[in-house]
């Protein structure tokens, strides 16, 4: 029921995603007639795959994570992260108020000894690839030894799911050079060195992520969440510039077609859709946080990255990373 569009977007993209992989089900919690007519608007023969579950409330996007998580039991965000504590679902999807999701998570599926904050995490394209950035705005300010469980948790991640063997971890930072930076970063790169075997390469700036120098960049929340929009705002620049561009008089003619193939591509590698889905890393459950202003495909993408960690024992291969006294 989340995000800015809700079920009108979230039951497609469900639909859609059952079509395409016939072993997933699925449970849509939230208002049940609501759901009944956009499954009976794009219902198909998957949809024999969903359950619904029906919930009365629906948390706002600007309710304060305390108040929903303790007079809002009965909305659709609670009763998601409920059926993963039950082990009645694997996974949780949601598009609504970030906050409240991080507060419910941690309240019902806890984090795992060891792990003192969850942390979000989501890729962003570089020149050859992705580069993983996390804390991307659950804890506005952190202890250094909860930078280097972010590390140690992503590593898993893309060890786990994407096969990426020994990624090189930084530290995001105002500078390369040792002694930059503020105290947190300092504290924390003395402590990530000690880290076996993790491949960590030191301070990076940002451009060393744009560039492809680093597949995970560790920071505090409020630098994650202040990179994250800086990034989106760019992008979405790139693309304004770049259509303003090619609807110059100079620019039709013979070369129009080579310059919207040009346009088309260089969109395609910024679409943030195709990055859409942040994981909530070193809760005991998954938990998933698509876009607010997600479109079906951009949804469709966070459903993909809830799957993934499924299949990969996410959780699993993150709590045997950080259990106390593993490093």
């Amino acid at each position: 029921m989340g995000g800015d569009y809700g079920s009108a977007v979230t039951v497609p993209a469900s639909l859609a995603v059952l079509q395409k992989l016939p072993t997933l089900s699925l449970t849509l919690v939230g208002d049940q007639s609501e759901i009944e007519s956009q499954i009976a608007a794009f219902g198909t023969a998957a949809s024999d795959r969903i359950q619904i579950v029906h919930t009365e409330e629906v948390i706002q996007m600007d309710d304060k994570p305390s108040i929903a998580l303790r007079k809002k039991k009965n909305s659709s965000t609670y009763q998601a992260i409920e059926l993963v504590s039950q082990t009645a679902a694997q996974a949780c999807v949601s598009a609504g108020n970030t906050g409240a999701l991080l507060a419910i998570g941690c309240y019902l599926l806890k984090t795992f000894p060891g792990v003192d904050r969850p942390a979000i995490v989501s890729a962003f394209p570089t020149l050859d690839g992705r580069c993983f950035i996390l804390d991307l705005g659950a804890n506005a300010a952190v202890q250094p030894q909860s930078l280097c469980q972010f590390a140690v948790m992503a590593n898993a991640m893309l060890e786990a799911i994407y096969d990426i063997a020994s990624p090189r971890v930084g530290i995001l930072n105002m500078g390369k050079e040792v002694g930059k930076g503020n105290e947190l970063v300092q504290l924390a790169d003395e402590l990530i060195r000690k880290i076996e075997p993790l491949n960590y390469i030191g301070f990076v700036e940002p451009s060393d992520i744009f560039e492809g120098r680093v597949d995970i960049a560790v920071c505090d929340g409020f630098v994650g969440n202040m990179m994250l929009k800086t990034m989106e705002g760019v992008a979405s620049m790139v693309d304004q510039l770049l259509a303003k561009q090619i609807n110059k008089k100079e620019l039709i003619g013979e070369h129009s077609s080579t310059i919207s193939a040009l346009l088309s591509t260089v969109r395609g590698q910024l679409d943030p859709r195709k990055y859409n889905g942040a994981s909530f890393l070193g809760l005991q459950g998954i938990v998933v946080k698509s876009h607010g202003a997600a479109d079906q495909s951009s949804f469709e993408q966070a459903l993909y990255t809830a799957i993934a960690a499924v299949e990969s024992d996410l959780p699993n291969q993150i709590r045997k990373r950080v259990a106390p006294g593993h490093h």
